[in-house]
């Protein structure tokens, strides 16, 4: 009977509301929480967000919103988060610029990418190397070879100076020692299109974007930047196996917060995010996006962030870019 007690006590202990610091000891979450994206509404990372968040919500009881504050970069987005109260109210759904690479890229920043807490990646998107209709080579190795033989003569095309799709190309000319020309864009759309219509050669783009475009054979992935092969292109090599060993770039959803937030408070929400990327419908949703869920540990998050800032710092210094 007493040992039954005890197991009754810690069951209800388990369910109690996490507390703030503070003399009133208030229970977390007990107001609106607000997500912000650092993009316009209605891409990839405010998708998932909002999937996200309409989970979250019902959850924990409580309002959640999205907020998009786009601009430079995803930086006025970042800069808002950094300035919030950190009490879990406010938080920071990003994809790799804001957290991995603008404090290596701009000349004047007004946040520490470094002191955000990481929480969790929520999902994450393959990156794959895309040449358009005009472009003769069927294989990576076919257009390696061609860009050794003619430096200068590809373009590629990029999401805009500094973005993950510009850095992966420079990567790949680092580890080759190939040279192309940089034709930056504002975005996938209007790169896609001029790579669609041979303007451009070829760019890296994350999958959600382009596998609509390859099913059509208006494009050609000729290889993914992954570990291993991608489940819905199977057909298609990675760049390791094409004979770029060691290549890896993703665009991923990370979420976060600002620094000080009570490390109780990071932990729940990590548990309740890694809980709803597992539901059957969650998935079904990121499965049309392109993205693999994935719910990670704030360890995990942070080991992760570290990596990545590492890569491109050191494309960045490689290719002594600089933006204001």
């Amino acid at each position: 009977m007493k040992q039954s007690l005890i197991r009754i006590a810690l069951c209800g202990a388990a369910l109690l509301p996490i507390t703030m610091p503070g003399a009133a000891q208030t229970p977390y979450p007990n107001k609106l929480i607000n997500i912000v994206v650092p993009f316009p509404a209605a891409g990839t990372t405010d998708s998932i967000a909002r999937i996200v968040g309409d989970k979250l919500r019902t959850r924990v009881h409580q309002s959640v919103i999205i907020d998009n504050k786009p601009g430079a970069g995803g930086n006025i987005g970042a800069a808002a988060v950094a300035r919030a109260a950190p009490d879990g109210y406010t938080l920071f759904a990003s994809p790799p610029g804001p957290l991995t690479i603008n404090f290596n890229l701009y000349k004047n920043i007004s946040y520490d990418a470094r002191k955000f807490v990481p929480i969790t990646t929520i999902a994450n998107m393959p990156n794959v190397l895309v040449v358009g209709p005009s472009v003769k080579a069927r294989t990576l190795q076919e257009l390696i070879d061609y860009a050794r033989a003619n430096p200068g003569k590809l373009s590629f095309a990029s999401q805009g100076n500094g973005t993950t799709s510009h850095l992966t190309t420079l990567y790949l000319e680092n580890q080759l020692g190939i040279k192309m020309v940089h034709v930056p864009y504002r975005g996938s759309a209007p790169a896609l299109s001029d790579l669609m219509a041979g303007t451009v050669d070829l760019m890296f783009d994350n999958l959600t974007t382009t596998l609509p475009f390859h099913q059509s054979k208006r494009v050609r992935i000729l290889a993914s930047a992954t570990k291993e092969r991608v489940a819905t292109i199977a057909d298609v090599p990675t760049m390791h196996e094409a004979g770029v060993r060691n290549f890896e770039s993703s665009t991923w959803v990370t979420l976060a917060a600002p620094a000080g937030t009570p490390a109780t408070v990071v932990q729940m929400l990590a548990r309740e995010v890694s809980d709803i990327v597992k539901m059957p419908d969650v998935i079904s949703q990121f499965a049309t996006l392109g993205a693999d869920p994935v719910g990670s540990t704030p360890e995990a998050t942070a080991a992760m962030l570290r990596e990545e800032t590492a890569r491109w710092k050191t494309v960045i210094n490689a290719a002594q870019i600089t933006l204001d």
